[in-house]
């Protein structure tokens, strides 16, 4: 009988032991989150510090759970990158089954926000609790890349805690690799939601050529 397990509860042992998933440290790797990235207007600034106030306002006011931190950081985010625009458009709660090759498993999940061009995944984003470590998605969100129907050309995704953004590019094959980029902190000094906007731009930008 074919087993099902839930995408929220895998652990990254568990899709190094079953897809034999790979961490790439080399930089070179995934230089798309450093390297020609866009511009952003003095508007688009203005929006994200308004953000970034809103958000450490809320911090006054726990627990965060995942709607709020949609709410107040993901959605706006998305609207002032352009997302909600054509070519581009918004799946929430998208359904994903990943196959276990050679073994009666499927693994089920559903993805918050999936950002698509084309058919193409661009984006995928996992919004999680202000309080939780970015880590806490990650093999998640890696399960949910490794699902993509696009075998030859990378995936990238994007893990929102709140507090924290991290992205990830997956590249598939025989044994699937996937690095990671730092992580961009709110609390940390400036508006580094700066940098989260302009990577995001990019990566749909490669997408998109």
């Amino acid at each position: 009988m074919t087993q099902t397990i839930q995408a929220k509860v895998i652990d990254l042992r568990h899709l190094i032991d079953t897809f034999s998933i790979e961490l790439v440290l080399d930089g070179s790797f995934f230089g798309e989150w450093q390297q020609d990235l866009p511009e952003i207007n003095d508007l688009d600034k203005k929006l994200l510090d308004k953000v970034k106030t809103g958000y450490l306002n809320i911090l006054n006011y726990p627990t965060l759970l995942e709607d709020v931190v949609r709410m107040a950081v993901v959605d706006p985010l998305l609207f002032i990158g352009d997302f909600y625009l054509a070519p581009f458009y918004i799946k929430s709660e998208e359904s994903i089954e990943i196959a276990v090759p050679d073994e009666d498993v499927i693994i089920k999940g559903r993805i918050d926000t999936l950002v698509l061009k084309e058919q193409f995944w661009v984006m995928i984003i996992e919004s999680k609790r202000a309080s939780f470590s970015v880590e806490q998605g990650l093999a998640q969100i890696i399960s949910y890349l490794l699902g993509s129907p696009h075998n030859d050309r990378p995936s990238f995704g994007m893990i929102a805690t709140g507090s924290e953004f991290i992205f990830v590019k997956l590249v598939k094959g025989n044994r699937p690799r996937y690095a990671l980029s730092k992580g961009f902190l709110m609390r940390n000094p400036g508006n580094e939601l700066y940098d989260v906007l302009r990577i995001l731009k990019r990566l749909t930008q490669l997408v998109s050529a």
